[in-house]
């Protein structure tokens, strides 16, 4: 008899534990994350009902481990980082909890992305192409890209990576300058897209003007300044306007272009040349 009762408790007792476990399994909660950088703004969440229909999606939002003291009893609702003390620039880790079945979003992330709000105190470079500048108010890192005015327009030449930060910052950027007035600004380009640039300096080189040879073109271009085979920046462009070569170097292959007219972007000027069989 005592056996038998036994037996009988068990079964009850497992028969409660599969029916936890099954509910653990359909009541289980996801979770969906987001991190950035505090910027100024808020985070917008789409916070859709349950597959049952009762109920929202989202049950629990943290922002760097703490519980957001806020309703989220709605169908959009906003994570409002001031309520965390944060200041411009601080790390931001967002949690959602949410019900199987359902999918809430992250509404707006970009406003978690660095914007571009450098402003440069001065910028100045020295005639062998070393540039410098200091900026402050980075409240986002960003790398800085550097450009370089040349044959109408301005030039990519290369990047440094900003400190970010609201103090002063200062930077350095070799640049190979071209012969006479050059011209060389900084810009940062954030999720907006659009460049934001420094006010523009001026420096004259002491690069020598460089020529090319010949202007009637069978295998190579090459460039010359004083007598002496030197590197430059160039770019090919054939009649249509379309850039066929590019870089920098003391010499330009040809050999596997059509015969015709094509345009060369060199040192600081621009040349028509005739490609010959």
């Amino acid at each position: 008899m005592i056996f038998l009762i036994f037996v009988l408790s068990m079964r009850i007792f497992l028969l409660f534990l599969l029916l936890f476990y099954i509910s653990r399994a359909f009541t289980q909660e996801e979770l969906l994350s987001v991190q950035g950088n505090y910027q100024g703004g808020n985070l917008l969440v789409s916070n859709p009902a349950q597959s049952d229909g009762f109920g929202f999606c989202i049950t629990k939002v943290t922002v760097n481990g703490d519980i957001l003291p806020a309703s989220i009893q709605s169908n959009v609702f906003e994570v409002n980082f001031k309520l965390f003390n944060l200041k411009i620039g601080d790390p931001v880790f967002v949690v959602l909890e949410h019900a199987n079945g359902c999918a809430p979003k992250f509404l707006n992330t970009e406003v978690l992305l660095p914007k571009s709000t450098f402003v440069c105190e001065r910028i100045q470079c020295s005639a062998d192409g070393n540039l410098q500048w200091v900026t402050s108010k980075e409240n986002g890192v960003l790398d800085f890209i550097v450009e370089h005015y040349r044959w109408g327009k301005w030039l990519e030449v290369g990047y440094v990576k900003g400190n970010g930060g609201s103090r002063s910052n200062s930077y350095a950027f070799q640049v190979n300058l071209h012969s006479g007035k050059n011209t060389l600004r900084v810009s940062q380009r954030d999720n907006s897209k659009k460049l934001r640039s420094s006010q523009s300096t001026t420096v004259v080189s002491t690069v020598g003007k460089v020529i090319k040879t010949p202007s009637r073109v069978k295998d190579f271009i090459y460039f010359k300044s004083n007598g002496k085979s030197v590197k430059t920046k160039y770019e090919v462009f054939d009649a249509y306007g379309n850039l066929l070569k590019q870089g920098f170097s003391q010499e330009v292959n040809c050999t596997n272009l059509l015969k015709g007219i094509y345009f060369l972007n060199f040192d600081n000027t621009s040349e028509k040349f005739f490609k010959i069989d």
